[in-house]
């Protein structure tokens, strides 16, 4: 993998991503929910001699005062302070626990005495800072009066700064919670995009296709939404630019495809074309339908033959009536001309329906009937042929054997690596061609979609004026000269021709 592969892999994974990191700022803001705030109070004490006098004793007072402070700094841990708050405020707890919630300290350079304490109530905090405080003075008294000559405190500690109740608890700190639980939550999104997508084996873009199969991508069919199941055929043959419904990128993407298979071999171009996917659902039906279309807007005489004889879509998708087709001419109960039906999408365009359901498609279709009718029909016109997925069944290989090649039809994001090997290696077996792969349901924006866009299509369209045809174009299902159509297309295939190779 590439450092654009991870890039998309992070584009394809955004949402992912972001609910993550709103998962993790979520569990921050949760477990700060979840805590007992402790709320912090400060008060402070001076440490002062209680001498009075002159400027020489008041000085020797002060010296003495700050002798005594690193001294205060030990006595403020000792238990008979903090058993003196316990008894003062009423609290139900030890002194050892009581301790661990108080902290004193000293400015550096100064003699007062700061005292912090932590409770899980405001007011709670601001009362056993100071209670913490007169608790040291009275210890500090009974030392200092112990060993004074005349029974008074030569030092002690005055409250200069009452505690003030806190506004809001230093624990838990919801801001920092959230901050952490968001890093958190967008490095999980960050690693969950990276592993989905180096263990992504679904196909993302036809560089990698190609790579890893060794087949061209010949096509690269856009996903629009105006191509729903009710219409999934395009004016190609319209000459605004701008197509019907928003279909002008489809329609650009299938015209580049006619292209790349008219070009592929220019001393013999393919002339019966397959169009087959690994599994239902791919498209390979509708990109059949509108391939056809496609050629035959160039002036080409194509014939599309549905050979699906399970599942038969081609007629439905064409509006045309199904009845009796390729499955009635190979049995000898219809005759080619008789089943042959013209489209009111395109005078050069001949429909083969499915006919009935035989009990045995794959042999229908790999007889010598088949192979003949095949060889007559390419005499006269290119012919595409509608095939059965290559996976659940045999037919698709079956008729890739009796065509110049399939196109392999795949869905992006859907169909996967392995899928994609199992049916090129399904046409090796059976020696068919694999002219190319096609890639259906691209989207045109996002982080698979290809990598041209068709956003710049307003710079190439103008209005066009509309050409009245000089005839009218027949009805669907109706022939319109079947004595010509019979003189074109043998009325039944001969089986004494050689095989075409």
């Amino acid at each position: 993998m590439e450092l654009r592969d991870y890039l998309r892999g992070l584009r394809r994974h955004w949402i992912a991503i972001l609910l993550m990191t709103m998962l993790g700022a979520a569990a921050g803001y949760g477990w700060t929910m979840l805590q007992t705030p402790v709320y912090v109070a400060s008060a402070s004490g001076l440490v002062q001699s209680t001498g009075q006098g002159d400027v020489g004793t008041q000085s020797l007072g002060d010296s003495l005062a700050r002798s005594r402070v690193q001294s205060y700094l030990v006595i403020a841990g000792w238990t008979d302070v903090a058993q003196g708050v316990i008894d003062d405020l009423g609290l139900e707890t030890t002194p050892e626990q009581l301790i661990q919630r108080v902290e004193v300290t000293n400015p550096p350079g100064t003699v007062i005495l700061s005292v912090s304490a932590e409770a899980n109530t405001a007011q709670g905090a601001k009362d056993l800072s100071e209670a913490w405080l007169r608790s040291m003075k009275t210890v500090i008294d009974d030392i200092e009066a112990d060993g004074s000559a005349d029974g008074n405190a030569p030092v002690t500690i005055i409250s200069r700064e009452s505690a003030s109740v806190p506004t809001s608890p230093a624990f838990p700190d919801v801001q920092t919670a959230l901050i952490v639980g968001g890093v958190l939550g967008f490095g999980f999104g960050v690693a969950f995009a990276m592993i989905r997508t180096a263990s992504d084996r679904r196909i993302r873009n036809g560089d990698d296709a190609e790579q890893k199969t060794g087949v061209a991508v010949v096509g690269t069919i856009p996903l629009v939404p105006s191509l729903d199941p009710e219409h999934r055929l395009i004016d190609a043959s319209a000459s605004n630019s701008t197509g019907k419904n928003g279909t002008f990128a489809v329609s650009e993407a299938l015209r580049s495809l006619r292209t790349n298979l008219q070009f592929m071999d220019v001393d013999h171009p393919p002339k019966t074309i397959v169009v087959t996917s690994p599994l239902p659902g791919d498209g390979k039906s509708t990109i059949a339908c509108n391939l056809a279309l496609t050629l035959a807007a160039a002036g080409t005489t194509v014939v599309l033959v549905d050979g699906d004889l399970r599942r038969s879509m081609v007629a439905s998708i064409m509006g045309l009536p199904g009845g009796a087709g390729l499955s009635d001419v190979l049995a000898g109960r219809a005759a080619l001309a008789e089943v042959l039906q013209r489209t009111p999408k395109s005078s050069n365009l001949l429909v083969l329906a499915a006919g009935s359901v035989p009990p045995n498609p794959s042999e229908v279709l790999g007889s010598e009937r088949m192979h003949s009718l095949l060889s007559d029909l390419t005499k006269y016109a290119t012919v595409i042929i509608d095939a059965p997925p290559l996976l659940p069944v045999t037919d698709g290989a079956v008729l890739a054997h009796q065509a110049d090649g399939a196109l392999v039809v795949v869905t992006l994001g859907k169909t996967t690596y392995d899928l994609l090997d199992k049916a090129l290696d399904t046409l090796r077996k059976a020696r068919g061609r694999a002219l190319g792969i096609v890639l259906n349901k691209v989207p045109i924006r996002g982080a698979d979609a290809a990598t041209y866009s068709y956003e710049y299509r307003r710079d190439y369209t103008s209005p066009a004026t509309e050409v009245t045809p000089a005839t009218e174009t027949p009805e669907a299902g109706q022939v319109e000269n079947p004595a010509k159509e019979a003189e074109l297309v043998p009325r039944a295939p001969s089986g004494q021709r050689g095989r075409r190779g």
